[in-house]
């Protein structure tokens, strides 16, 4: 495995380190691959650092994501404008580990994120690479909202374990997030006020990732659905706050869990799944095709696991799909045009759909 942060890498981004690094010429100036035929005027909005999980602001005009950036030794949470590269804002305290962003909807009063910081100042340790190649679910994570400016720091979870990935219901501002509180890794809902959880999954293996449809009529994740050895390993990595996460496969339901069923049969690590505004095909990101596993681009499905279609082709890590309120752009984050070797950068480009077919005579 290619581990290229000198620091702990985070779980939003561990992901992006299987990727293979071609040297800094071969990327220069590479915003787009002509084969991308659904992205069009592509801008890059961060330059160097570790970034990713950007996702819109109510009005389009803002991001707010999650960055590993001097002085920081690991994730914090900042804001920035969608239009142009600019300074963002950090939003989160600067201390601990942050991730998964997000504005809560219809306004943009709060915004909600995880952190670690009320469990100690520090980065929490890095997982153990000696049992492969594993992610860290840190049992420090709460989850927090803020005022845009990052003041009014509020706590909304306070369970023993992880919580974390969470994101909004942009009609009522219902939450979905992952948490261990039940022991294992499962999606849940809760309201605003962080009152009113409901469990939504109930399978052993990691449910995660999750987002409503923009109707929030029905929830997307990432699932892995380990058997036999596989389980017994699944759950003695999570007794050590650890999971190895080489096999996901997206998965849809309605908003309550109900008629849950598999999207995906990759037989890869296919995660970061939003749904396409009409809630009827869905973007995810994925290194199926690649023998290594390290080549990691954007694909696009049906909701009923036909029309599987690839989206990017720029060597390396592209990511964390999001369109736009408007459905008119995608943010997302990727090693292309890196400046050096471990960058991730954020990208928004306008999203090109295809043309209609023809009337029928």
């Amino acid at each position: 495995m290619n581990r290229r942060a000198p620091h702990p890498i985070p779980l939003a981004l561990a992901l992006a380190t299987l990727t293979a690094v071609a040297p800094p010429a071969a990327r220069a100036g590479a915003l787009h691959d002509p084969r991308e035929v659904h992205l069009a005027d592509v801008v890059q909005l961060t330059h160097g650092g570790e970034n990713a999980e950007a996702y819109w602001s109510p009005d389009g005009e803002r991001l707010v994501f999650q960055s590993t950036r001097p002085p920081y030794a690991c994730d914090q949470i900042f804001t920035m404008s969608s239009r142009a590269a600019a300074d963002p804002t950090r939003i989160s305290t600067g201390t601990g580990r942050t991730t998964c962003a997000y504005y809560f909807y219809p306004g943009a009063e709060r915004i909600l994120f995880a952190s670690t910081h009320a469990a100690g100042d520090a980065c929490p340790p890095p997982p153990d690479m000696s049992k492969g190649y594993v992610w860290r679910i840190d049992p420090g994570y709460d989850l927090w909202t803020t005022k845009p400016d990052g003041g009014d720091l509020r706590r909304l979870t306070e369970s023993p374990g992880y919580d974390a990935e969470a994101t909004v219901c942009p009609i009522d501002g219902r939450i979905v997030f992952t948490s261990t509180r039940d022991g294992d890794l499962e999606v849940y809902t809760m309201n605003a006020d962080g009152r009113g959880v409901r469990r939504i999954t109930n399978h052993p293996g990691y449910d995660g990732g999750a987002f409503f449809s923009a109707d929030c009529k029905q929830l997307v994740w990432r699932a892995s659905r380990p058997e036999g050895p596989a389980l017994a390993e699944y759950r003695q990595l999570l007794t050590e706050n650890l999971v190895r996460p080489s096999q996901l496969e997206i998965w849809v339901a309605d908003a309550d869990g109900g008629n849950a069923r598999q999207v995906t049969r990759l037989g890869a690590a296919s995660f970061a799944p939003y749904f396409f505004p009409d809630g009827r095909r869905i973007l995810f990101s994925s290194n199926h095709g690649d023998p290594k596993g390290r080549e990691f681009d954007l694909w696009a499905i049906d909701s009923d696991g036909t029309d599987l279609e690839r989206i990017t082709f720029t060597p390396g890590f592209d990511g964390f799909p999001v369109f736009s309120p408007d459905g008119q752009r995608l943010a997302f984050g990727s090693n292309r045009n890196q400046g050096k070797p471990g960058e991730t950068d954020v990208y928004v480009a306008r999203w090109v759909a295809p043309p209609a077919p023809p009337s029928a005579p």
